[in-house]
């Protein structure tokens, strides 16, 4: 694998896993995404609706959404710089038709990784890091929840609850999968089964 996409709902720990694959293996490094809007400026790369247009037009965007009254997307540039400097690149998303785009829109494979919590701790931990809109991210929460039920079996390599699992632990889990080019699907299976049957 050559790079890692990180799945699931708002406050389900993927920054906070993004942060521990670094401190398992310097190598993981985070794709910077563009991001055309307002708000939380922190790990992006700000750009204006014309700018986001000049790349899309050169062939730079592997794949764009909108959501929380923002674009966001993936320019092709930040991800093969990246391999360029001798990392893996950790791409973050949240819904399923993005996370597809990825992966067949990427010259290389990608490890899947679905991460998740409960319904109560993403309100918690979006509460604790003081954002303004938890109400709306728990909405987003019950659509990435109804979703899993229409995800396939190629989806997902891996599964984790970050509600029941170390952040250093899943890093290792992860890191262990990259090395190993290979997933759980059984777990992946049981784990959106578990999910689709408590919605």
């Amino acid at each position: 694998m050559r790079g890692v996409i990180l799945y699931g709902p708002p406050a389900a720990g993927k920054d906070t896993l993004t942060a521990a694959l670094g401190g398992v293996r310097a190598e993981y490094r985070p794709v910077v995404k563009v991001k055309v809007g307002s708000g939380n400026d922190r790990g992006y790369r700000m750009a204006t609706a014309r700018e986001l247009a000049e790349l899309r037009r050169d062939g730079r965007i592997v794949q764009q959404h909108s959501r929380y009254g923002n674009t966001y997307a993936v320019d092709r540039v930040e991800v093969e710089g990246v391999w360029a400097a001798g990392g893996i690149p950790v791409l973050h998303t949240g819904r399923l038709a993005d996370l597809r785009t990825l992966r067949g829109g990427l010259a290389a494979p990608f490890l899947s990784v679905l991460l998740w919590c409960d319904r109560d701790t993403t309100a918690r931990r979006s509460a604790g890091r003081g954002d303004a809109d938890t109400g709306w991210r728990l909405s987003v929460w019950d659509e990435t929840a109804a979703e899993l039920a229409r995800s396939g079996p190629g989806d997902f390599d891996l599964a984790i609850r970050t509600d029941r699992t170390a952040p250093g632990h899943a890093a290792r889990l992860i890191d262990r999968a990259v090395s190993a080019r290979a997933g759980d699907p059984a777990a992946v299976a049981a784990l959106v089964e578990e999910i689709t049957r408590s919605g």
